[in-house]
């Protein structure tokens, strides 16, 4: 899948959920809640959670976890743009430009 259509797939699966009627700053808590999921799926998958409640998992169960808590996290942000009509290529590239701008000094091969 494209960004592109990573994207579109998005805006209209929301969009059908009645999920995209959400302003910037509800949009911004949920952006936030998945951030911390995320947060909680890189600990489990890196250290693990050292709980005994909780059954250590396979690898694969929780790299699974991971990917989905960052699409998860994706999907916010795309939601967000929109608010503001902001495409991710735009971002992207916005991003790249300052990035690029900012370490001008240095030599990376991937410039």
């Amino acid at each position: 899948m494209t960004i592109t259509d990573a994207e579109q797939w998005t805006k209209t699966f929301y969009r059908k959920r009645g999920w995209s009627e959400y302003g910037p700053f509800i949009r911004m808590g949920f952006l936030m809640e998945e951030a911390g999921e995320l947060a909680r799926a890189v600990r489990a998958y890196e250290i693990g959670r050292d709980r005994p409640d909780e059954a250590k998992r396979p690898a694969a169960e929780l790299k699974k976890e991971l990917i989905e808590e960052m699409g998860d996290v994706m999907g916010n942000l795309i939601m967000l743009a929109g608010i503001y009509d902001v495409s991710l290529e735009d971002m992207m590239d916005a991003h790249r430009r300052k990035l690029t701008k900012r370490f001008a000094g240095e030599h990376h091969e991937d410039q």
